[in-house]
């Protein structure tokens, strides 16, 4: 089972250092057990595969996470680490939404939208609009249309990130 943990101390000299696991934990490891060792400094977040070895707790198999782990949203930069949830799912909306002149603030789902030849619309017809919400660690939750966004390629890209 993969672990989580942060680099306390690194010895770049002599080429090892400790990770203080999720326990709290300290486990040795060495260079030649990690995958990415040009990134590896202290307090870096790490992943490892636990064991042990004659000396006690070690970690193998150790990848440093990179530090530049952003995902831009509909030009919303949404820091990965901070991403909690996700969901996809599905509301009914007017098919005649019309975009408020008064609010200058256009996405460009929206603009594309308006440039879009609209269909005849009854003025009471529902369609059925995708929406992703991301939920962050801080409590804020976001939400995206299909209207501003590739709903499923963004889901994958999410997918790959856990």
């Amino acid at each position: 089972m993969a672990m989580n943990g942060t680099i306390t101390t690194w010895f770049d000299d002599k080429g090892f250092g400790f990770i203080k696991d999720e326990n709290g934990d300290n486990r040795y490891f060495h260079v030649i057990k990690v995958a990415n060792p040009d990134l590896i400094k202290k307090d870096a977040a790490v992943t490892f595969e636990p064991t042990t070895n004659t000396k006690g707790l070690s970690a193998y198999a150790v990848k440093v996470i990179p530090e530049s782990k952003y995902i831009y949203i509909a030009g919303e930069r949404l820091k990965i680490t901070s991403i909690k949830s996700f969901l996809v799912y599905s509301e009914e909306v007017p098919a005649d939404t019309h975009i408020d002149k008064e609010n200058t603030v256009l996405s460009i789902g929206l603009l594309m939208n308006s440039i879009r030849p609209k269909s005849e619309t009854k003025p009471d017809a529902m369609r059925t609009l995708k929406k992703l919400a991301i939920t962050t660690f801080q409590g804020t939750t976001l939400t995206f249309t299909e209207d501003e966004i590739d709903v499923d390629a963004m889901m994958k890209q999410l997918q790959n990130l856990k």
